[in-house]
């Protein structure tokens, strides 16, 4: 699926998502990433949900985010809260959703500017 142009000021934009894929900046990644609108992180090592560790939550937290997305892959999975207590200690809270619906919520959130970040497990 191609993403619709937006007039975003980020630095990092998702143009493309496909089953195994991502395009970032009309460059594509194949492996788990995290995006924020000024930072791209791309050696984000989780495969899958239950491989995600504390400090793999804990990267999301670069560019000091207002709001944490977490693509869980093909599949939408909601990480139960004991897996996401380092993040809300922290008073942070992630919405997790597949990686497609991720890719399209940063691309909006970041167009209107807002402090985003989206750790994308492809």
């Amino acid at each position: 699926m191609v993403l619709s142009e937006d007039h975003s000021d980020a630095q990092f934009q998702i143009n493309a998502i496909s089953s195994g894929k991502i395009g970032i900046n009309k460059e594509s990644y194949t492996h788990s990433l995290i995006i924020a609108p000024h930072k791209l992180i791309t050696n984000w090592k989780p495969t899958t949900v239950g491989a995600i560790t504390d400090d793999d939550l804990l990267m999301l937290l670069v560019d000091h985010p207002e709001i944490i997305l977490l693509g869980t892959g093909e599949r939408s999975i909601i990480l139960p809260a004991k897996k996401l207590a380092v993040l809300l200690e922290k008073q942070h809270h992630i919405e997790c959703m597949n990686t497609a619906s991720a890719c399209r919520t940063y691309t909006i959130l970041a167009a209107e500017g807002r402090k985003v970040v989206a750790g994308l497990i492809i």
